[in-house]
């Protein structure tokens, strides 16, 4: 295998958006956030965005950025949406940063169970610790937290199997790598549209308002068809790699 960063090779963007676009439901590519920040943090971090080839094959990948963080759990973003604005500001501002926040890891369909998440995680934290940053962490989206989206994250976080890990397995896949739970990021997306826009991206009809669970969604979303208003505010989970 080869880890590459895709600044180098433009060329499989094409191949690293697919591996992205099949882990995600469609509702998580509509947060304003990042249609703001994301070319900056492309430009501005761009050591930090790797994918994995297996013979020349993109079969995974994860990015990152760095930001200014106290290591103390009240001066932590308020999710995935804080973490790139507080980098990209910061990085313009001068502020020097401290701790890489993981942003997003994705392994092909095709290549589950061969590691290749924690290789792209083990990759970054590498790099991290390359250039000083002390500490690192992730606003995690637990993978099976869309199972049960009237479960608070905070009570799910608690949820373990007999060998004490979580009954979540990327949570799990964190905590074999020796991260611990910070706690919930309350705030972390916030992804708002048109009644229309949201029954194109859930593939189901919102015939009244109210508040529904919606596939892949780990919390209710709140649709209001007086105002034509869809607002889902996704929580996830902070956790810290090493001390």
């Amino acid at each position: 295998m080869e880890i590459v960063t895709r600044a180098d090779r433009p060329d499989l963007d094409e191949q690293a958006a697919e591996v992205f676009r099949e882990r995600w439901p469609e509702f998580i590519f509509h947060d304003d956030v990042p249609k703001k920040y994301l070319s900056r943090v492309e430009e501005y971090f761009a050591r930090y965005d790797i994918v994995v080839l297996d013979g020349g094959v993109v079969v995974a990948g994860g990015w990152g950025v760095p930001l200014a963080w106290t290591g103390e759990p009240d001066d932590l973003p308020s999710g995935y949406d804080d973490a790139m604005v507080r980098a990209v500001e910061g990085r313009e501002a001068g502020t020097a940063p401290t701790t890489l926040s993981f942003m997003a890891a994705a392994v092909g369909a095709a290549h589950d169970r061969r590691g290749l998440a924690t290789v792209v995680l083990t990759e970054l934290t590498r790099r991290a610790r390359q250039d000083g940053l002390a500490h690192v962490i992730a606003p995690l989206r637990p993978t099976w937290k869309h199972r049960y989206p009237l479960a608070s994250m905070a009570d799910y976080a608690t949820w373990t199997r007999a060998d004490g890990l979580s009954v979540d397995p990327w949570i799990r896949t964190h905590q074999r790598m020796g991260a611990r739970v910070l706690g919930p990021a309350a705030r972390s997306m916030v992804i708002e549209g048109t009644v229309a826009e949201w029954e194109s991206w859930a593939a189901m009809p919102f015939p009244v308002t109210g508040q529904y669970v919606v596939p892949d969604a780990l919390n209710l979303v709140s649709i209001d068809r007086e105002r034509d208003r869809g607002v889902y505010v996704e929580e996830n989970l902070w956790v810290q790699h090493g001390s």
